[in-house]
C-alpha cells in the first residue's frame, strides 16, 4: 500500500470509529447512566434517538 492509500483510508476508519462509538453510546453507556442519575425511560429513548441522529451526520 502506498501513501496515497492510507490517507484516503484514514476518513472511511475514522467515520467507522465514530460511529461504532455513538452506537455504543447510544445502547450501552446512555442507559446504564440514565438508570443510575434516575432518569425515566422515555428520556432516555430521546436521548438515544439524537444521539442517533448524531451518528447519522457524520
Amino acid at each position: 500500500m502506498n501513501q496515497n492509500q492510507v490517507n484516503q483510508n484514514q476518513p472511511e476508519m475514522a467515520s467507522l470509529l465514530l460511529g461504532a462509538g455513538f452506537a455504543l453510546a447510544s445502547l450501552i453507556i446512555l442507559p446504564a447512566v440514565a438508570q443510575r442519575v434516575g432518569l425515566g425511560s422515555s428520556l432516555t429513548i430521546v436521548l438515544r434517538g439524537a444521539l442517533m441522529r448524531a451518528a447519522n451526520r457524520f
